[in-house]
């Protein structure tokens, strides 16, 4: 039961209600270490003590059994102090920011590689004029091979090379400017809607 403050009434320490809140959102974070991988789990500061109850939760299946472990491993993490449960969500959050980004960059070369396999030399102008550090050979050569590829039934060797060509330049891009997953490299919607138009 809270006390209560005799010089100005009010109540203290934090009410039910707000525990009841704090002790959720620790439920769905312990939750969501529960989905992550091996890989991602080991890039986030989370203390030793809580990895065994991490790995459990990942392992049952078990519907009832896992949602009881969770529960478990939620007080185990509210013994941590503030400081760690708001390091590990930061560092999710800045991990969510990192794969948004390459989302971003992923969507922008597979949209421009189908823009310079259409309208050729057209889309490789405005892309270099986009993004002049580009290599206007080494791009022009992968388009003309991408093309005789699917000509010819091959395997799309040079299709998945100017891909992988089209993702470095726009990664050099933003590490040299700093530029955030929206940018203006990115075709707008009426380049999409021409795209699809000439296919």
């Amino acid at each position: 039961m809270r006390g209560i403050d005799e010089d100005s009434g009010e109540y203290l320490g934090p009410s039910r209600k707000q525990n009841r809140r704090e002790a959720l959102e620790v439920l769905s974070l312990a939750d969501a270490l529960a989905a992550l991988s091996e890989n991602q789990l080991g890039k986030l500061p989370i203390p030793e003590t809580l990895l065994p109850h991490i790995a459990d939760a990942r392992r049952i299946t078990s519907h009832i059994a896992r949602k009881r472990q969770l529960a478990y491993l939620a007080k185990q993490m509210r013994r941590e102090d503030d400081e760690t449960l708001h390091a590990i969500r930061d560092a999710m959050d800045a991990g969510g920011a990192a794969a948004r980004m390459d989302t971003a960059q992923m969507h922008r070369a597979e949209a421009w590689r189908e823009r310079l396999l259409t309208d050729g030399d057209a889309a490789l102008a405005e892309l270099l004029d986009t993004y002049p550090e580009a290599d206007r050979q080494r791009l022009r050569q992968l388009v003309r091979n991408a093309l005789a590829e699917c000509a010819k039934n091959k395997p799309p060797a040079a299709f998945r090379e100017l891909f992988r060509e089209l993702r470095g330049v726009f990664a050099a891009a933003s590490l040299a400017a700093g530029e955030t997953a929206a940018d203006d490299g990115h075709p707008d919607d009426d380049d999409a809607s021409d795209t699809d138009d000439a296919r």
